[in-house]
C-alpha cells in the first residue's frame, strides 16, 4: 500500500502540481455571478449563504432543512439558508476556546426527526485542566438543553484537538481525537488522543470494538476529516500531518495508523499507510462523499476542505481498490481557508471558511458559510 500512496502523490504532479499548495490566506471573494468549471466540464457558482460568522467549525442539516452550525468560540447556531440569518441555539458557559480548542464537532442523531437528540465535541474548561469531551442535547423549538456528557476526559490542548462528529452507517458515533500535542499518546491504547473513537449513542462501548473501549483506530496525529464511501461503506479520514505529511488514511477496526512512529511515506510492520499524502503541507480539515444528484459527475467523489490550501480538494475514487485515481483543486485561494464540506438535502455542496480563526485574512463578510450550484 505504500508504493500506492507514492503512486498516488506522483499521479498528483502529472495532472495538475495538485502537491504544491499555496501558504496564503488571502481569499478574492469572487463575484456571485463568477462561473467555475473542473476538468471534466462540470460548470458551477458559488452562492453565499450566510455571513458574519465567527470561526464555524462543524456543519450538519436537520430533515426539516435547518443548518447546524458550531462556531468555535463556543456556540451552536441554527441557520435559515432561505433567509441567510442565523440564531443561537447554545452557548457554553464552560467552553476552553484557546488556540484550537473549542465548539468543535456536531452530529445530528440518526432519528433526530423524532427524537432531537444532538450531539457535539466541543474543549471544556474543568478544574484540573481543559479536556475534550462528547456531549448530547435536545432541541426544542430552536434551543439546546438536557445536556448528557456521554464521554469526557479526552487529553486537551491548544493545539491537535481532533474534533470531528459523524454518525456512521452502523448507527454508531464516531469522533476523531488529536494527539493534544503529546505524540506519543496516540500509540497508547489507554489513552483516548490520537485516536478514532466509537460510541453507541448513550455513550456506551459497541461490544465489537477492538480494546474493549471506545478505541476503534490509532495512531493518529489530528484527524478532522471523516465519512463512509456510499456504495463500499469503507471509512475514509482526513489527517493534519507534521509540517507537511498530511494524509487521507481508510481506517480499518483496531488498525494503527502509525503516528508518530512513522507518517506518509515511511513503513513499519503492522502499521498502515496513508492512501495518498500531501508535500507541502494543505492542512486538511472537514471531509465528505458527495451523495446529492445537482452534480451527477462528482457523485461517490471525496472532496477536503483545506485551511493551509486555501482550496476544495476532489477526489475520484476508485472503490474496490481504495485509491485514489484523479484529484483536482476547485475554488484555490477565492475564499481563503476552508473548514468543513458536505452535501445538503437540497443537493449542493456546501462549505464553511475559517478565516477569523488567526491564521486567515478575513474580510468584512467573514466567516461564510457557501454553496456550489450548477451554473449554465
Amino acid at each position: 500500500m505504500r508504493a500506492a500512496a507514492l503512486l498516488a502523490v506522483l499521479l498528483l504532479t502529472s495532472v495538475g502540481n495538485f502537491e504544491t499548495q499555496s501558504c496564503s490566506s488571502q481569499n478574492a471573494s469572487p463575484s456571485p455571478d463568477q462561473v467555475f468549471a473542473t476538468t471534466d466540464g462540470v460548470r458551477f457558482r458559488v452562492e453565499v449563504v450566510v455571513k458574519g460568522l465567527e470561526i464555524p467549525w462543524s456543519l450538519a442539516f436537520a430533515p426539516d432543512g435547518r443548518l447546524f452550525v458550531t462556531e468555535r468560540p463556543g456556540r451552536v447556531r441554527i441557520v435559515d439558508i432561505g433567509r441567510g440569518t442565523s440564531d443561537v441555539a447554545l452557548t457554553l458557559d464552560d467552553v476552553f476556546a484557546e488556540g484550537e480548542g473549542g465548539a468543535l464537532g456536531l452530529a445530528l442523531d440518526p432519528a433526530f426527526a423524532s427524537n432531537r437528540l444532538l450531539y457535539l465535541y466541543y474543549t471544556a474548561r474543568t478544574s484540573g485542566g481543559a479536556a475534550n469531551r462528547v456531549v448530547r442535547y435536545r432541541e426544542s423549538a430552536g434551543r439546546l438543553a438536557e445536556q448528557t456528557v456521554l464521554l469526557d476526559g479526552i487529553p486537551a490542548n491548544t493545539i491537535h484537538d481532533g474534533g470531528r462528529l459523524r454518525f456512521g452507517p452502523d448507527g454508531l458515533l464516531y469522533a476523531t481525537t488529536g494527539d493534544a500535542a503529546a505524540e506519543s499518546q496516540a500509540q497508547d491504547v489507554a489513552s483516548y488522543a490520537g485516536k478514532i473513537l466509537r460510541l453507541n449513542p448513550d455513550g456506551t462501548t459497541p461490544r465489537d470494538n477492538p480494546f474493549s473501549s471506545p478505541i476503534y483506530s490509532y495512531g493518529h496525529r489530528n484527524p478532522q476529516g471523516l465519512d463512509w464511501h456510499p456504495v463500499t461503506g469503507d471509512l475514509w479520514a482526513s489527517e493534519h500531518g507534521n509540517i507537511g505529511n498530511d494524509e487521507i488514511n481508510v481506517i480499518d477496526r483496531g488498525a494503527n495508523y502509525g503516528w508518530p512512529l512513522i507518517e506518509a511515506a515511511q513503513s513499519m510492520p503492522m502499521m498502515r499507510s496513508p492512501i495518498v499524502f500531501y508535500n507541502p503541507s494543505v492542512a486538511p480539515s472537514g471531509a465528505s462523499f458527495y451523495r446529492g444528484q445537482r452534480f451527477p459527475q462528482f457523485v461517490n467523489n471525496f472532496f477536503v476542505a483545506t485551511l493551509r490550501g486555501t482550496l476544495l480538494l476532489r477526489l475520484r475514487i476508485d472503490a474496490s481498490s481504495r485509491q485514489v485515481v484523479g484529484q483536482e483543486r476547485l475554488l484555490e485561494g477565492q475564499f481563503g481557508r476552508l473548514r468543513q464540506v458536505i452535501t445538503g438535502p437540497d443537493g449542493y455542496l456546501y462549505f464553511c471558511t475559517s478565516n477569523r480563526d488567526g491564521r486567515g485574512s478575513p474580510t468584512s463578510d467573514d466567516d461564510r458559510i457557501a454553496r456550489l450550484v450548477p451554473a449554465s
